[in-house]
Parts: structure tokens; sequence; C-alpha cells
């Protein structure tokens, strides 16, 4: 097997998982510090021992891998990670309109992000990192992200697209965290709460209906931010009326997002039922903070599916095209 190739599905199968980022790191490092050797620079075990971004563990995937031998770590990966989650709806995504690279608090490079989004097929991807309130998750204030338009510009082509986005945070008043101009010119826009998620039920129902109705609102993210497992613990869905919020939904053609996050699951089933019924549209995302969580799609197709979600409805079975109609679109008053 090829060592490179034996380090990246480790680590994408450990982002999956949402292992350790030391270790899912600590794998993509190693698949770059001996990208590009030849047979017999691997062959040099010594040298390669000495190599900076070779531990113990990766050193051994690669010996193994060299060997002719799957590495036994990778076995017990794709052991765990089974196969593909059964979904007649996850083929007909096109691809993910939520996900974070390492200028906020993804773990890899935008163009790894691109690669993996690539590889699974996707037609667009949507790079939304955080806005700058986010401090712990180095949020982009508005230079940041300027910036950053200037890269995402570069990296479509050849049947992708990377649209320009963000995730911005919903304050507790309900405005946006970031400059109304620069919205403007996004692709996509995420609207998701992160703070005071205790708050009492009417004022957290105008915080959202108040971001629902914004003109620059594209997808109303993880609306509940509860947390069901996970490292991170669990958490309580956020309270509030539901019904107003997926009107205001609705009204304005704003997507409530089915977050494909296992920890996550969000929203509750019974809210979905909501927003089904009062003719809400979808997307599904993966809130992928590393190139192997943008597989979590399956999670969410699959319990999309369960739930009698119609394709039509879910934004991101659409072609570029129309997608790229829908977020232009004139929002109801």
């Amino acid at each position: 097997m090829n060592p490179h190739d034996a380090l990246t599905e480790i680590a994408t199968l450990l982002e999956r998982e949402r292992s350790s980022r030391y270790k899912s790191k600590a794998f993509r490092a190693a698949a770059d510090a001996i990208e590009g050797l030849s047979e017999a620079e691997l062959q040099d075990a010594a040298a390669l021992r000495r190599r900076k971004g070779i531990g113990d563990s990766t050193f051994a995937v690669i010996e193994q891998a060299l060997a002719g031998e799957v590495p036994g770590y990778l076995v017990d990966l794709r052991e765990r990670a089974g196969v593909q989650r059964a979904s007649t709806l996850r083929p007909l995504l096109r691809g993910d309109l939520h996900s974070h690279s390492d200028w906020s608090d993804g773990l890899t490079s935008i163009d790894l992000m691109v690669d993996a989004a690539r590889a699974l097929g996707h037609e667009y991807l949507a790079l939304t990192d955080h806005s700058p309130r986010l401090r712990v998750a180095n949020g982009l204030s508005p230079e940041r992200l300027r910036t950053q338009l200037g890269v995402v510009a570069g990296m479509s082509g050849d049947g992708f697209t990377l649209l320009s986005g963000i995730e911005v945070d919903i304050l507790d008043g309900g405005a946006l965290d970031q400059e109304p101009a620069l919205l403007d010119e996004l692709d996509i826009v995420v609207a998701s709460a992160h703070s005071k998620l205790r708050m009492e039920s009417r004022p957290m129902t105008r915080r959202l209906i108040s971001a629902a109705s914004n003109p620059h609102v594209d997808v109303l993210g993880h609306i509940t931010g509860r947390l069901v497992e996970g490292s991170r613990g669990t958490r309580p869905p956020s309270t509030f009326e539901a019904r107003p919020v997926f009107e205001a939904c609705a009204h304005h053609g704003v997507a409530v997002e089915i977050n494909s996050r296992p920890e996550r699951q969000d929203p509750p089933d019974d809210l979905i039922a909501i927003a089904l019924e009062l003719g809400c549209l979808f997307s599904i995302d993966s809130d992928a903070h590393a190139p192997g969580q943008l597989s979590l799609l399956d999670y969410g197709a699959e319990r999309a599916e369960r739930l009698g979600v119609p394709p039509e409805r879910i934004v991101t079975t659409w072609p570029l095209e129309r997608l790229r109609a829908w977020a232009s679109r004139e929002r109801g008053t």
C-alpha cells in the first residue's frame, strides 16, 4: 500500500469519527513529511525516523505499508467506520453549505477541504468560517474575510465551485456579526447562535426571527444549539417558539439546516416536522471542521430521508445555477 495514501486515509477516518484533533493532524503532518520522497528515501528507516513530522505511530504505518500490508491502525479504523450509511437521498446531494478551515477553528487549510470535497464528488462547497465575535474560534475580522475572498476566488474549476461564505454569529438582539456590505459580497451566509443559548424563550424567538428575516441570510444553522453526544458532553436545546421562527424562514426563503454532525442532530425530529408542515426549505450540511468530516453528510441524508423531507425542498440537491439563483433571490418582506 502507498504509505502516503495510508497516512491520509487514517487522518480522514479519524476526522470523520471526531477523534482528537492532535491525532489526525499528526497523520496529516506525516503524510506531508514523506510526500515526494523516492522509494530509496522511504526505505532508509534511520533517515525517516529523524524526519520532522514522523513519530512512532506514523513510522509504524509507513513500515507496514512499505511491506505490502494494510497497516493495522487503518484496518481498525475502517472496521469502526463501517460502510456508507444507507440512504437513497445521499447520492442526490450535490454539495455542502457549511464548512470550516484553519482560517477560523477548522483543522486544515482550504485547499485540503477542497480536495476532500472533490473526492466526494461535490459540485460545490461553501467555505463558512466564523465571524469576529467568536474569538474562541478565531473568527474572521472584516479585513481577514476580505483577504480570504481572494483565496477562495482561485479554487474553483473542473466542475467544482468553492463558494464564498460565512457562518455569521446571531447577536443577542438578532443582528448579524459582520459588516452588511461585506455580507453582500458573499455567495452563502449561514446564521447561527453560539452564545446565550439558555436565553428565555420569548427573546430567543425574537432573535431567531430577526435573523431569518435578515435579507443577507440563506441558511439558519444548528438552530437549537443542542449537543446529544460526544467529547464536549451534552447540552439541552435552546427554547423558542418554533412556529413563528419557521414561518419567518418559509416567508423569506431561508433554508433550515439539517446539521449532519452526530453530536448535534439538529434540529430535533419534532422541529423538522414543524418546518416541513410550514413549507420550509432545508440544507443538509456537514458543518465540517476537517476534510474527513465532509462525509458526515451520510448521517444528515439518512435522517432527512427517515423524516420524509422531500429532495426537491433540500437546496443542497439543487444544481449550482439554481442554488445561486436562490441565494441571490428577492427576500420576502
